[in-house]
């Protein structure tokens, strides 16, 4: 599998943010609500952060292709576009946030 290609495909662009969250979501996913909401309060204070959300159901080609078994599942992208993690299912708000932030410049306010 290219994940590169894949990405690139749906239109993802790492080389513009620090690090780029692609979430794979579907319409009546609770979890995948609260995830995208999570990241988009992260974003806010995080200029380096980019989040991409992803209809699964519209793209199962690239669901079969990443191997995506559950919603949501999340790829972080660093800035040369390689996949420096995955979390499948809603991670819990403090560990997207210290993903978020071990990757992530300039973050709002100052010190970690």
């Amino acid at each position: 599998m290219d994940a590169a290609a894949v990405f690139d495909r749906l239109g993802v662009r790492p080389a513009e943010a620090d690090l780029t969250v692609v979430q794979f979501s579907t319409a009546f996913c609770g979890p995948c609500r609260a995830t995208r909401a999570r990241l988009e309060q992260l974003r806010v204070s995080r200029p380096g952060l980019v989040a991409v959300h992803v209809d699964a159901e519209s793209h199962l080609d690239e669901v079969r292709e990443l191997g995506i078994r559950r919603t949501p599942t999340l790829f972080y992208l660093d800035r040369a576009g390689r996949v420096v993690g995955r979390s499948s299912g809603a991670p819990r708000p403090a560990e997207l946030t210290a993903l978020v932030d071990a990757h992530v410049g300039g973050r709002a306010g100052g010190a970690a």
